[in-house]
């Protein structure tokens, strides 16, 4: 199969669109064609913008995409990002001009939203349950025929409002069914491979649905005991194999190739070498990792993974990893607001800007609107707490920073980040606005 669109997306109404004054982080005074502002000529750092602003380095968004996939072709595996991670269709572009075999989504909403912009293959990671949004899944389905959607299953009461919403529908063809794996005390999924074999036998049973595969995911195996974690990691893994072989051998799998998916953006690393131990089964294996926090990183929760992978695979692995291999490309930058007490600063940066879920934004540079050079490593600062539109920046004896000087901070977990602004200006090495990046949360 082909990547996810064989032609690029629709994002011609994006461009045209107008960008009203108070559109966050543009400096807007009369409104603006969207596709006009990389003809601004605005310099970040010459402090052309209105901050906080949330930017895009164009240059790691290209490596950090080139980067996966080539591991996942080294894997013997396929692509498909979690679109949750970003919603933006831009982004979505990138990938697919990367070789993304789908995009993955986490609801029904999101999977309208990815098709609208031209997205012809989606992995929806979650079990629909909604009357509503059934009957709006399966609607798409019967009018765009040639639109590819895999969903999941993880329960017999889910299913059965699955097979209900399909009957209604009367759809021609049979829609494609994972079983999600799961374990006691996780979040999704089936409570043990017994639960998911059963339910694969009632997926392959219902006419209206094909049984296509199994999926997991395995990245909320994280706890303090990183040991332990590989350990867990593994043994689920295992499980998956072994539960796919199961299934394989009663003849329940249906569809040209069956289809083995797990894959966040914690241990990818490790689902691409389980993976690629699987023998040959009755016919095709397409194995699919959904990562999508790879292409912007962060300087937080992904980039310790990062260097956990790295720790792993080592120089002599099939696949070894370096920490460096990802590079953070987004960045919130903000300005010192007031400088109220010797060794704190305000910046204009709160909760409604930046993620705060995993660990509050990290300061790594500063640099004086119009000044020389690039922006200036801020060592010894910390932001010790935010509220919804401040953070409280404290810095060491002596650091320099004034009222209206701009901090870069770096961010964890980029997917609670992405939701706060309906538009990221993507920037080059010089941060010199290049174009803008639309949300859909």
């Amino acid at each position: 199969m082909e990547a996810f669109s064989p032609t690029p997306l629709d994002l011609g109404a994006l461009d045209s669109q107008w960008l009203a004054p108070g559109t966050k982080g543009l400096p807007l005074s009369v409104p603006l064609r969207q596709g006009e502002v990389a003809a601004q000529s605005w310099s970040l750092l010459d402090g052309d913008l209105s901050y906080p602003v949330a930017i895009l380095k164009q240059s790691a968004l290209e490596h950090n995409g080139r980067w996966m996939q080539r591991f996942v072709a080294a894997a013997g595996a396929s692509l498909a990002p979690h679109g949750k991670t970003t919603m933006s269709p831009q982004l979505f572009e990138r990938q697919r001009g990367a070789g993304a075999w789908a995009i993955t989504v986490a609801s029904v909403t999101q999977m309208l939203t990815a098709q609208r912009f031209g997205v012809r293959r989606v992995l929806l990671a979650n079990q629909p349950v909604g009357a509503a949004e059934l009957d709006a899944m399966f609607a798409l389905l019967r009018d765009d025929p040639g639109f590819e959607l895999f969903v999941l299953a993880d329960s017999e009461a889910g299913l059965a409002r699955l097979v209900a919403a399909a009957r209604r529908a009367r759809l021609k063809r049979p829609l494609p069914v994972l079983v999600e794996l799961g374990w006691v005390g996780g979040r999704t999924g089936c409570r043990g491979p017994e639960a998911a074999l059963q339910l694969a036998r009632s997926v392959a049973a219902a006419e209206e649905l094909v049984l296509s595969g199994i999926e997991g995911y395995e990245g909320l195996l994280v706890s303090g005991n990183r040991q332990a974690d590989v350990t867990r990691v593994r043994d689920f893994l295992g499980q998956m194999l072994a539960l796919l072989r199961t299934v394989d051998g009663e003849g329940l799998l249906g569809g040209a190739e069956i289809l083995l998916s797990a894959g966040g953006s914690a241990y990818f690393d490790l689902v691409g070498e389980v993976f690629a131990g699987l023998e040959p089964l009755s016919r095709p294996v397409r194995r699919i990792l959904r990562s999508g926090c790879y292409l912007t990183h962060d300087h937080g929760f992904y980039h310790k993974l990062l260097a956990d992978m790295a720790a792993r695979t080592g120089a002599g692995a099939a696949h070894p990893i370096a920490a460096d291999d990802l590079r953070p490309a987004l960045e919130v930058w903000a300005m010192v607001q007031g400088c109220p007490e010797p060794e704190l600063a305000m910046l204009t940066l709160g909760k409604r800007d930046a993620s705060h879920d995993i660990d509050l934004p990290f300061p790594v540079a500063w640099h004086r609107p119009g000044g020389p050079g690039a922006p200036q490593p801020l060592r010894g600062a910390t932001i010790e707490k935010m509220n919804d539109q401040h953070a409280y920046l404290r810095l060491p004896a002596g650091h320099g920073l004034e009222v209206g000087d701009l901090v870069c901070c770096g961010i964890s977990h980029p997917c609670t980040t992405f939701d706060k602004w309906k538009i990221l200006l993507t920037v080059d090495d010089d941060y010199r606005v290049t174009g803008v990046v639309n949300t859909f949360f």
